[in-house]
């Protein structure tokens, strides 16, 4: 009888067994993500080379740095955006996208060999504490960081550290030396720059990445724009390298109706996956200029391409980076990790906007500086498309192209007076911030009166006293700018005006004094204000 109830009941054992084993199988997969993709049996011929190495060759060796040069020299193999990463570098690439990190809440420029505070997060760690704009850094827990030959990444470092652990600053104000102890914190990376009304019926929204908390970010704006009455909008994504598609997708879907496609990716080894509007937006109608220069890249160029695909909005500024391909990061068993490109991206009209990059990654990254070489940046008539490359519509009908970024529907040229060799050298290796803080610091009193960005730009009239300083102080080192011509003098002026708003309201200050003067905004202020 034993025997038979076994036989019954065996099968249905053995099935409930497999079953378990297989639900186990497949967390513990979940939960080692990418090391299990690596795992194996057999070892490689590249491990059995480093082996060798290490237990034979003739002097010792940094295995480390020999391990990191010969991955660094696969990943020179495939495309110019799959990367390695060392272990030591990997909290600081992921920090950015998290949209957080663990620290003081301070930002800091070295001005000559000192550690200068320019900005203290409000009701953050430092703030709490008692540091202040203008403080002066030069010990961090007794180490003094007063050195010209010191890496601001070391700072960074010594400064940086685990949330709830203490930190103490020996700080110089005015001529006093102060021990201050703060307690770090998780400090928020905004991705939004700046959100505000232009006028009464135009919001502007500024991102610089798309983070975690973008499309959160974005919401909360378009939320308190929509409150005051915006009815056009003009989003800046001039500078915003991308980030994850995602969000890119999630702030799309806000603009466009019904089941739109958005964007479809695709590789070798990655089956097709397609993005689609999904829900009812928040501005699927009003007037939408999007805003794109050379430096908008990847999840900016998903966005600004499915909006003009469909016609959604209108494209203003420069031709886009041209950057189409989509990566994922593996992390190794050492720490490390890989951002590997596994799929190529396409607009709704199935275009891929990815630039060649055949001749290399060293060629491929100074096209950008090519643009102004060629006189692309300068005359939109320099851009050439291939006569054999493929053309594609946009939903109403428009020729738009693949193959090197967004076309930007309305071109509008750099300011050519940037180019001139004395106001290049001033904005190099920080000169100018170096002056716009010392002189705010020197009459920090005085801008305490202005009460908004608006307020300064228009009400204040110490331009030219500023100016007269600003050529004494570039003078010191051999920067001549006495006899610039006048437009040089003008921009320099009105940046001057941008950069002490920044020191005062961060960046939402600087863009909206900037945006006064910024020719691609003014386009798309007209088109904002066209019938």
């Amino acid at each position: 009888m034993h025997n038979k109830r076994l036989q019954v009941w065996l099968p249905l054992l053995l099935s409930v067994v497999m079953i378990l084993g297989m639900f186990f199988g497949f967390k513990m997969h979940q939960q080692s993500g990418a090391a299990d993709f690596f795992k194996r049996n057999k070892t490689t011929t590249l491990e059995e080379t480093m082996e060798l190495i290490k237990n034979r060759y003739v002097d010792n060796v940094l295995m480390d740095s020999l391990k990191e040069d010969a991955i660094n020299a696969v990943m020179d193999h495939l495309d110019p955006h799959s990367v390695y990463i060392p272990y030591s570098e990997v909290a600081e690439a992921n920090e950015d996208l998290a949209g957080n990190f663990e620290g003081i809440g301070v930002e800091f420029n070295l001005f000559r060999d000192t550690v200068n505070v320019t900005y203290v997060i409000p009701d953050g760690p430092s703030e709490k504490a008692g540091l202040q704009l203008g403080d002066k850094i030069v010990r961090v827990n007794d180490s003094s960081i007063v050195s010209k030959t010191l890496p601001i990444q070391e700072i960074r470092k010594m400064i940086r550290g685990k949330a709830g652990s203490d930190v103490k600053l020996t700080i110089v104000r005015g001529t006093a030396l102060k021990d201050i102890l703060i307690t770090r914190g998780k400090i928020p990376l905004p991705s939004l720059d700046a959100s505000y009304m232009v006028d009464s019926i135009s919001g502007y929204i500024k991102l610089n990445k798309f983070s975690e908390t973008t499309y959160k970010e974005f919401m909360q704006s378009m939320e308190k724009l929509k409150a005051s009455g915006m009815k056009s909008l003009i989003l800046d994504l001039r500078g915003n390298g991308g980030g994850y598609v995602q969000q890119a997708v999630n702030i799309a879907d806000e603009f466009l109706s019904g089941d739109k496609l958005i964007v479809y990716t695709q590789g070798t080894n990655i089956q097709k996956r397609e993005y689609k509007a999904e829900k009812e937006g928040v501005f699927e109608s009003g007037k939408l200029v999007v805003l794109v220069d050379e430096l908008t890249a990847s999840a900016s160029e998903i966005l600004a391409g499915a909006l003009q695909d469909w016609d959604r909005g209108t494209i203003v500024g420069r031709r886009s980076f041209g950057k189409g391909l989509v990566q994922e990061q593996y992390g190794l068993s050492d720490g490390s990790a890989i951002r590997l490109t596994v799929a190529r991206y396409y607009t709704p009209s199935g275009r891929s906007i990815q630039r060649p990059y055949d001749k290399g990654k060293k060629i491929y990254m100074e096209e950008i500086l090519d643009r102004y070489q060629n006189g692309e940046i300068i005359n939109p008539d320099s851009i050439h498309h291939d006569s054999t490359e493929k053309v594609y519509k946009t939903n109403g009908g428009r020729k738009v192209y693949g193959g090197g970024g967004i076309t930007p529907d309305l071109y509008v040229p750099v300011d050519t007076s940037s180019f001139t060799h004395n106001v290049t050298k001033l904005y190099l290796d920080g000169r100018f911030s170096n002056f716009i803080y010392q002189y705010y610091i020197a009459h920090q009193q005085d801008f305490q009166r202005y009460k908004s960005p608006t307020e300064l730009a228009t009400k204040f009239q110490n331009t030219e006293d500023a100016w007269k300083q600003l050529v004494v102080f570039a003078l010191k080192d051999s920067i001549y700018l006495s006899k610039v011509p006048a437009l040089d003098k003008e921009n320099i002026e009105e940046r001057i005006k941008a950069f002490i708003a920044r020191l005062k309201w961060r960046s939402q200050g600087f863009y909206e004094v900037y945006n006064l003067y910024d020719p691609i905004f003014q386009k798309a202020k007209q088109v904002i204000n066209s019938k």
